[in-house]
């Protein structure tokens, strides 16, 4: 596969994990198993769901949606995430999304710093309490539009992708392995040579912006790679924490052997944050050149315009590489 075929199946996946954990997230193992059964593709949400109710099968959520819109910001900017801009479109995001009824809004972290922002708190220190996932959930563009090979200079632009909602060392970490396993991909490194990099990539994260107590990040996905399904849900967790859902991410995707269909069936059997963690290994498993059902692409496109402006993933991915070749 080409670097742009990488690409573009890093921005399916992260589209395909996504829509294949809308249905059962928040749910436990047990839950999903009694409402789908062996769930083995994409399900509506369940008309009692707390913030997908009325979603159809395929459905994205706020992980693809943030994630094109961080692209978007990128591709306009030269590459750079000024805080200020980036807090402005995330809450205007999140402003969108009230007035189509949607539950489905701003994480925990993201919406403390928003409402730190309008209070007048300066966008460069909103995110100093910020640990959940959701700066890794949306950072899969970074990964496209800056190389691995300067690995520091990939975790600064991760850092400035966090500063106004995410300025912690455990939420940098989490998306540094990220966006570095999705850079590593379109250099040609299989998963394992991606997870290497992610890992080296997060131990420098975990030195960026404000230090809060928390299990390393780069210790427990290297920890969760060596567990099986059932031991890396009870002993990883399955969670909105950074520590947790990232490496449940990557070490879905290394028990799968690389392939992101198994593995972001997997995050949706394994219920809890299951849209960010499915989200995260479709990232990685298309960047690191898994091949994705022709019908699991045509559905996520289909259902939710992705191949229409402003969600034409061939034209960000475009963009995003000319800024990747620029640097």
């Amino acid at each position: 596969m080409s670097a742009r075929e990488r690409a573009l199946a890093a921005l399916h996946g992260l589209a395909i994990g996504d829509a294949l954990g809308m249905p059962t997230q928040l749910l436990s193992p047990d839950e999903v198993t009694a409402r789908f059964g062996a769930l083995d593709g994409f399900r509506a949400a369940a008309a009692d769901h707390p913030i997908a109710a009325g979603l159809p099968a395929g459905s994205i959520t706020d992980d693809t949606e943030q994630a094109l819109l961080l692209a978007r910001l990128l591709l306009e900017t030269g590459g750079r995430v000024p805080a200020g801009e980036w807090a402005e479109r995330l809450a205007a995001w999140e402003d969108r999304m009230r007035e189509r009824g949607s539950l489905d809004l701003l994480g925990p972290s993201t919406r403390a710093a928003i409402a730190a922002i309008r209070a007048g708190a300066d966008p460069s220190e909103a995110g100093r309490g910020g640990t959940t996932n959701g700066a890794a959930m949306r950072i899969a563009p970074v990964g496209i539009a800056v190389p691995s090979r300067d690995l520091g200079a990939l975790v600064d632009r991760v850092a400035e992708a966090c500063r106004p909602t995410h300025d912690t060392g455990i939420a940098i970490a989490g998306a540094a392995a990220v966006a570095a396993a999705v850079s590593a991909g379109l250099e040609g490194a299989d998963r394992a040579a991606a997870t290497e990099v992610a890992i080296a990539a997060a131990e420098l994260g975990e030195r960026r912006g404000h230090w809060v107590a928390g299990a390393s990040v780069a210790a427990r996905i290297g920890w969760a790679a060596t567990l099986g399904p059932e031991r890396l849900v009870a002993l990883v967790g399955t969670s909105l924490a950074t520590q947790e859902s990232v490496p449940a991410a990557f070490g879905l995707l290394a028990i799968a052997g690389g392939d992101g269909w198994t593995a972001c069936v997997a995050a949706a059997r394994a219920g809890g944050d299951s849209d960010t963690i499915g989200a995260m290994a479709g990232a990685i498993a298309g960047a690191t050149g898994s091949a994705w059902p022709e019908r699991a692409i045509r559905t996520v496109t289909t259902v939710n315009d992705l191949d229409a402006a402003p969600l034409d993933l061939a034209a960000l991915v475009d963009g995003l590489l000319a800024l990747r070749d620029a640097a």
